[in-house]
């Protein structure tokens, strides 16, 4: 049989890393301000215009809920981030492609980057009830009754 969990207040430690979050799922309300992308050039120095496909990625990636957690500072990383996803999509590469995976990995940009940096997207209650039903049980936080553990019959 399962050991009951602890309540959070009566354990050692907690271990849980500095950057742990738990991000709203629907953050409409969230004031996040989307920095403008900058001017880029080619490589003769002429500007050129982001393509729709990366365009299309930076309102994605400001309207995700991980958005909340980055600061002012983590825009430069953004910006350089989009100009390799804007490279990538001009002249697709493996270069490329491994340079866009290495630095989007500070930004929480994957599940298994969310999951490192301990970033969890709040379940709605919806998903919660689905998740339980499931499992075959009506609430994912309920602990085990102790009487129903078939191995006790062994015992008795």
């Amino acid at each position: 049989m399962p050991q009951r969990k602890k309540d959070p207040s009566v354990r050692a430690r907690a271990n849980r890393a500095s950057t742990a979050a738990v991000l709203p799922a629907d953050d409409a309300d969230s004031a996040v301000i989307v920095p403008d992308l900058p001017r880029i050039y080619d490589e003769e120095g002429q500007p050129r215009d982001w393509l729709d496909a990366t365009l299309e990625w930076w309102k994605d990636l400001w309207a995700a809920p991980m958005a909340a957690e980055y600061h002012s500072s983590d825009r430069h990383g953004l910006f350089r981030l989009a100009a390799l996803i804007d490279n990538y999509w001009r002249d697709p590469s493996a270069k490329t492609h491994s340079e866009v995976r290495l630095a989007q990995k500070d930004y929480g940009l994957t599940p298994y980057d969310r999951r490192r940096l301990e970033w969890t997207i709040e379940a709605t209650e919806k998903a919660k009830t689905e998740g339980a039903k499931r499992r075959g049980h009506a609430s994912s936080s309920e602990q085990p009754d102790p009487s129903a553990d078939p191995r006790l019959t062994l015992v008795q």
